[in-house]
C-alpha cells in the first residue's frame, strides 16, 4: 500500500514535467520556424531547394547540394572576411530592357531611377555596341547581353527563364524609348501590391506618340484602372465587355509581371516568333485569376512613350531604315519588319486556336468567368 501511495503522489509531479517538456518543445519549434523564416529572407537564393525526387540524370549527386535556380546578381571575385560573414543583400525586382546606343541618354534616365529603387538591371544590346556604355556610372553594375538584331521577346525567352528570375518579386520588361520623368518605381510597386495586380503597366501620357489602345491612356482622376469604356471606333467597350483590349489588358511596350505571372508568360512566348505580336492579347490568361481584376494600368505613375526608335517592339533603330541585302539594292527595313511581324501574328493565332482545339481538358477561364457572372446576374434579378 505504501508503494502504491508513493506512486499516486508522483503522478501530479510527472504531469507537471510532461507539460514543461511539451512547452519547451513548442517554444523550440516556434523559435526554429522564425529562425528559418529569417534565414529565408536574408539568404533567399541559398536556402531554395527542390525536394522533389531527382531524375535519373541527377541521382549521382546528393540531393542537398542541388540548386535548381539561378539569379542575375553580380558576384565579387574576392571579399574580405567581414563581408563574407555579412548577410547577402539581394535585389527583389528586375528591370530588363533591349537597348541601342542611339537611345543611350533615355536609357540612362530610366536605369538611374530603377537603380535608386534597388532593382537589378539587365540590358539586351541588339546593336552589338556594349563599349559605348562603360562611361556611365552604373555601366558595370548592370548585366549586359549582346546579340545582333534580336528583339525584346527573343532575349526574354532565352535569358529570363523562370528558374533564373524566380528570386525576383516583379519583372519589368520594358522598351527603351519610355520617358520616366513622372514615374517612381517604388510608388508604382506600392500601388500594384495594394491592388493585388499580377500583370500591370504604367499609363501612357495622352500626348504620347503611338498609342494603340485607349485602355493604356492615363486617367487624370484615378490611381489605377482595370477597364475602359469606349463606344466609338472599331473597338467598342461597354460594361458588358470582358477581355482585351477593354479589360484585363496591358500592351507589350512596358509590361510588369509578378514572379508567378512571368512563369506563365514565359511559357506563352513562342521561341521562334520574335516580334511578339498578338502576345499582349493573351497575357490575361497568365493573370493567376480573373484578368479583369488581376490586370491593370497604373495612372498615378505614368510614362511617355516617345516612339522615336520603336519599330513595333523590334528593337531596330528607326534611322537605319534602308540597308543592302546580299549586295543587292537597298530595301526598306521598316517595311520588312512590319511584314514579318504581321506574318508572325497570324502564325501565333493559328497556334493558339490549334492548341485550344487539341487540348480537350482545357476550359477557357474567360468564358467560365463570364458564364458564372451571367448566372449571378440572373439569380439577382430573379
Amino acid at each position: 500500500m505504501g508503494k502504491i501511495g508513493f506512486k499516486m503522489k508522483q503522478l501530479p509531479f510527472m504531469g507537471v514535467i510532461c507539460i514543461v517538456m511539451l512547452f519547451i518543445v513548442y517554444r523550440t519549434t516556434i523559435y526554429q520556424y522564425h529562425k528559418t523564416e529569417m534565414e529565408m529572407k536574408l539568404y533567399r537564393f541559398e536556402m531554395v531547394k527542390d525536394y522533389q525526387q531527382p531524375s535519373g540524370k541527377l541521382r549521382s549527386l546528393p540531393r542537398g547540394i542541388m540548386q535548381v535556380r539561378s539569379d542575375l546578381e553580380i558576384r565579387p571575385l574576392w571579399m574580405s572576411s567581414s563581408s563574407r560573414q555579412a548577410s547577402v543583400n539581394m535585389n527583389k525586382n528586375l528591370l530588363a530592357m533591349p537597348v541601342g546606343i542611339m537611345q543611350k541618354e533615355n536609357v540612362d534616365n530610366v536605369v538611374q531611377k530603377f537603380l535608386a529603387a534597388n532593382f537589378t538591371i539587365i540590358l539586351f544590346h541588339y546593336d552589338g555596341n556594349v563599349d559605348g556604355w562603360w562611361d556611365l556610372d552604373w555601366g558595370d553594375k548592370a548585366i549586359h547581353v549582346v546579340a545582333h538584331n534580336q528583339t525584346k521577346w527573343w532575349f526574354a525567352k532565352r535569358f529570363l527563364h523562370p528558374n533564373v528570375v524566380s528570386i525576383y518579386d516583379y519583372i519589368f520588361l520594358w522598351d527603351e524609348d519610355l520617358g520616366v520623368d513622372h514615374f517612381d518605381p517604388k510608388r508604382y510597386l506600392q500601388i500594384v501590391k495594394t491592388a493585388g495586380l499580377e500583370i500591370s503597366q504604367p499609363a501612357l501620357d495622352p500626348d504620347s506618340t503611338e498609342i494603340h489602345h485607349k485602355i493604356t491612356i492615363r486617367s487624370r482622376t484615378k490611381k489605377l484602372h482595370r477597364r475602359v469604356y469606349e463606344l466609338r471606333g472599331k473597338t467598342k467597350c461597354s460594361k458588358a465587355s470582358e477581355g482585351p483590349p477593354c479589360s484585363g489588358f496591358v500592351e507589350g511596350m512596358a509590361p510588369v509581371f509578378t514572379r508567378s505571372a512571368w512563369y506563365c508568360a514565359w511559357h506563352l512566348v513562342q521561341n521562334d516568333l520574335v516580334h511578339g505580336w498578338g502576345l499582349d492579347m493573351k497575357l490575361g490568361y497568365c493573370s493567376q485569376g480573373v484578368s479583369s481584376k488581376k490586370v491593370g494600368v497604373i495612372d498615378s505613375e505614368y510614362i511617355v512613350h516617345k516612339g522615336i526608335q520603336s519599330l513595333g517592339g523590334s528593337g531596330y533603330p528607326a534611322t537605319r531604315t534602308t540597308v543592302k541585302r546580299n549586295g543587292a539594292s537597298g530595301f526598306d527595313l521598316r517595311t520588312e519588319i512590319r511584314r514579318q511581324s504581321t506574318w508572325e501574328l497570324e502564325v501565333f493565332k493559328e497556334r493558339w486556336n490549334r492548341a485550344v482545339e487539341e487540348d480537350k481538358n482545357w476550359v477557357d477561364p474567360f468564358l467560365r468567368y463570364q458564364s458564372r457572372k451571367k448566372q449571378t446576374s440572373t439569380h439577382l434579378r430573379s
